[in-house]
């Protein structure tokens, strides 16, 4: 695909390949870059999680693929470019009412990133979560630069039932607290890989439940954060290797730790409904122990410290918030950058390999938004590159910080665009989704609430391709089946489809081996499974298909976060809540696959 030089406006939307002289579009960018192809009608990512049989969050949905079309269908775009082809997409954008989990507070519709045209429902939103949290004393966290003392225990959680069991069924027979005939592989057939383990709530939540973080993996170590403790369990057996106690609610935390297994995460500054996301603890996954900690501290009347946006990239982590951020050593907690040279602030960054800013800039215009993207040095914060969007244009998600995806929206256009830059941040193409329609799942849509940029799946991308899953088809035959769309880096154009098996959904993980690693989804009949797609096409190669038999407990975590490490598959709830104390003790958190 070739780029439309200057201004010139783009015909299409995120529409299906065309040739280059018909005017196929760039994304969003100022000149000398081509401005944004309106995809409308492409409508926005989904919401959290294809994994959940219940509600989710941004909508009432029926089932886990067969939720109603959302309104913005076909809607014609800026520059007078004719209907997107993304069609009916459902989800946060898509016009029905959010649902909530009980009590949470409601997420405003659309709104830029411009400070003082979003900072009125950040802060609405923040206040009605605030009012939400549950009571308790006011205390700090602890502050400075010195090294922390919170050191792990081996026992029970902090706020655990201490009647409750630990809750790990190792599915070895012996029931693991539960009956003995309901032990997990008693119906595993032949082919079928063994359920290692499957861990249910012993934490006493909140009303409303609580975010879980992670998981992260160390060694035979897998991690997670939720309310007031982080936990470290094996990998193996599912039973506990350590708790580190936290005095506050855990408030947010990266995508992945350091690569010597070290993380920092954000605990609230207390227990009341005054409580700011704005205490940092580091944390050694390995050992449980906590390190250094530090308060995040508030620079002018206008910086938001309600949520945090946290990114590892190398020894360093970035806070992000509306308005101002900050980086700090991984290792030591020693202050690295904060406000950046020029008026452009960064919002929210994506880590790893490279550290890749969105920043939000002030315009004339209460109503205009105007973003950009940086790359910058983690270290001294300096910038390497600037590639500036169109006005109203966002950045929503970082699909692949090497090589670059973005994804970015227009809510005012009801548009989304997806486009890949080059390693010195030039245009490199424009993905061209023709007449389909995707499902990236993000846990969650918005950036100005805590959610990180990074952290998608139903994405993944090597060098030279993207590659993203479509929505099931809902009619006929291959109901409830879809597709992964390999696109080309370089040009946009799809590359080639692979069809997910009859009656399943097929969604992208990452890469492994040069191939695509992918899930499928359980039914009411199958377990999930394990596979792998060809570089260049073709059929899912099986790698793991779990027992049909615990299809249903597979197929009940809420915004379900997947991971496929050493052999072993594990699915984590985005979140447990529950209508009351003996329901939410019996929710399952967390579930292992392996041979």
């Amino acid at each position: 695909m070739t780029q439309p030089p200057g201004q010139q406006p783009p015909q299409g939307g995120f529409g299906a390949p065309q040739d280059p002289e018909q005017g196929v579009p760039g994304p969003p960018a100022q000149p000398p870059q081509a401005p944004p192809s309106p995809p409308p009608g492409y409508g926005y990512p989904q919401g959290p999680g294809p994994y959940n049989p219940g509600p989710g969050p941004y909508g009432q949905q029926p089932g886990p693929y067969n939720s109603p079309p959302g309104p913005y269908g076909q809607q014609p775009g800026p520059y007078n470019s004719p209907p997107g082809p993304y069609g009916q997409q459902p989800g946060p954008y898509g016009g029905y009412p959010p649902q909530q989990f009980p009590g949470a507070p409601v997420p405003p519709p659309g709104g830029g990133r411009n400070f003082f045209r979003s900072t009125p429902g950040i802060v609405t939103a923040a206040a009605v979560a605030l009012l939400l949290i549950g009571g308790g004393a006011w205390f700090a966290l602890g502050g400075g630069d010195g090294d922390g003392d919170a050191k792990p225990t081996a026992g029970r959680s902090e706020g655990a039932d201490p009647n409750a069991s630990e809750g790990v069924d190792q599915g070895d027979g012996t029931g693991g607290g539960r009956e003995e005939q309901d032990d997990l592989n008693a119906g595993r057939e032949d082919g079928e890989s063994k359920v290692l383990w499957l861990q249910t709530n012993d934490v006493d939540l909140p009303r409303n439940g609580s975010d879980v973080y992670g998981p992260w993996f160390v060694g035979d170590t897998v991690v997670k954060a939720m309310y007031r403790q982080v936990v470290g369990y094996s990998a193996v057996d599912g039973r506990k290797k350590w708790t580190l106690p936290l005095p506050a609610e855990v408030c947010s935390a990266p995508a992945a730790p350091t690569a010597d297994g070290k993380i920092v995460i954000g605990v609230k500054d207390g227990t009341t409904d005054k409580s700011l996301c704005n205490q940092l603890q580091m944390v050694d996954l390995t050992t449980g122990k906590g390190g250094w900690k530090k308060e995040v501290v508030e620079s002018g009347v206008f910086d938001i410290l309600t949520d945090i946006t946290l990114a590892i990239s190398g020894d360093t982590v970035t806070a992000a918030r509306t308005g101002n951020s900050n980086a700090y050593r991984v290792s030591d907690g020693k202050d690295l950058f904060a406000r950046l040279p020029g008026e452009c602030q960064p919002y929210a960054f994506a880590g790893g390999a490279r550290l890749i800013a969105a920043e939000s800039c002030p315009t004339a215009d209460y109503e205009t938004t105007q973003n950009q993207i940086q790359e910058l040095d983690p270290v001294s914060g300096a910038a390497r590159w600037t590639y500036k969007l169109a006005k109203d244009w966002e950045v929503d998600k970082v699909y692949s910080v090497d090589p670059l995806v973005i994804s970015a929206k227009n809510d005012d256009e009801k548009s989304w665009s997806v486009f890949a830059l080059n390693a010195n941040g030039t245009l490199r193409s424009e993905i061209a989704g023709g007449k389909d329609k995707f499902a990236p799942r993000c846990g969650g849509g918005f950036v100005v609430f805590g959610s990180n940029l990074e952290g998608c799946v139903g994405v993944a991308a090597d060098a030279g391709t993207f590659y993203m899953s479509t929505e099931p088809d809902t009619s006929g035959t291959a109901a409830r089946t879809n597709e992964v769309i390999a696109f080309s880096l370089d040009t946009g154009k799809a590359k080639w489809r692979a069809k997910a098996p009859a009656g399943r959904q097929m969604t992208p993980l990452r890469m492994e081996g040069g191939k695509v690693l992918v899930y499928l989804d359980p039914t009411y009949d199958k377990g999930g499974a394990v596979a792998t797609v060809a570089a260049t096409g073709g059929a899912p190669t099986m790698l793991q298909r779990h027992p049909a038999s615990t299809a249903q407990i597979e197929n009940s975590f809420y915004s379900a976060k997947l991971a496929y490490v050493d052999g072993r598959f594990f699915v984590t709830s985005g979140r447990v809540s529950a209508s009351n104390d003996e329901e939410e003790m019996k929710k399952s958190t967390m579930m292992a696959f392996g041979e």
